[in-house]
């Protein structure tokens, strides 16, 4: 490289602490690092930012990871909020014209900064109670978009319009008896969807309920709410197990510890870094490739690395 300043061409002068090669010139004794672009955009080494961002991506809390890592956790925290807005971009993207047949739908609670019971009158309105609405394809597990807000009918209406603008065929729609899903779905299919609902009917155990868990299933009868689904292809099994890895990779998502968002900001970052990494890099153990490269969005398993640079 030449010298910026006189021109002169530079010689090696070592390495720097992150490893970059070092370079000096002969004329004005000037030193340069090599030129560089990190993961990112900030100043760590690609293989740090891919460890915070794995052992988070496992189930880690952001203090587990600083204490691994040795990186600040502000540091983590900025990285995965950049990493999460590309994700999401990501997912806007590449989630388009998708040849999904059957979709299972179902929402995931969550919390930010306190739960709902605690929330005071002048709080911010970003406190409290986080649904995350989000489907799967059945056959090829893919997730094809997520949406957070409360439980009601206009994040329902937002969640299915935004899943009908992403598919490229008729589909099967699945869900639970949630009552704004029904006329959420007519809204924005119209009457091309087959749709089916599933009720689960509990009963109680004769020891009594327990706190985070539902009582016994007495009965799961199966509705047509539209077109002509198929019976016995009607289920929520496949979300319900989405939701259950959710929790378990997702450490702000589990219960009954000191892991949650303080930000809503932090917790749709999460989110989207989460549902990007399951698409395109955590190969499926029944499909033995990602659901990504099952739905013939991709062709290889993609790297961290790559998830964020792309």
């Amino acid at each position: 490289m030449n010298c910026d300043s006189c021109g002169t061409r530079c010689q090696r002068f070592g390495l720097h602490r992150n490893g970059l090669r070092r370079f000096r010139c002969l004329s004005c004794k000037r030193t340069y690092t090599e030129p560089h672009e990190r993961m990112l955009g900030g100043y760590l080494s690609d293989a740090k930012v891919t460890l915070a961002l794995q052992l988070l991506l496992e189930g880690n809390s952001i203090r587990s990871t600083e204490r691994i890592t040795n990186l600040d956790r502000n540091t983590i925290m900025s990285l995965l909020i950049r990493a999460g807005e590309r994700c999401a971009a990501l997912m806007d993207a590449k989630m388009r014209n998708l040849p999904c047949k059957r979709l299972e739908m179902d929402e995931i609670w969550g919390f930010v900064g306190k739960k709902e019971r605690n929330v005071k009158q002048g709080d911010d309105f970003t406190v409290g109670n986080v649904w995350t609405f989000c489907c799967i394809d059945a056959d090829t597990k893919l997730v094809p978009c997520f949406v957070m807000g409360q439980r009601d009918r206009a994040t329902t209406n937002a969640f299915m319009h935004d899943v009908a603008s992403r598919m490229a065929n008729r589909v099967q729609v699945s869900t639970d008896g949630f009552a704004p899903y029904p006329e959420a779905i007519r809204r924005a299919f119209g009457k091309d969807v087959d749709y089916g609902q599933i009720i689960k009917v509990y009963g109680t155990y004769s020891f009594g309920e327990r706190r985070y868990s539902t009582s016994g299933v007495i009965a799961a009868p199966k509705y047509v709410q539209e077109g002509r689904p198929d019976p016995q292809r009607i289920s929520t099994s496949y979300v319900e197990r989405l939701n259950a890895s959710t929790r378990l990779f997702m450490r702000r998502m589990t219960r009954l510890t000191l892991a949650f968002s303080r930000k809503y900001e932090n917790f749709g970052a999460a989110m989207a870094l989460n549902f990007a990494y399951y698409n395109f890099c955590r190969v499926h153990r029944s499909l033995r490739v990602t659901p990504a490269m099952e739905s013939g969005i991709t062709d290889h398993i993609w790297t961290i690395a790559e998830l964020i640079t792309r």
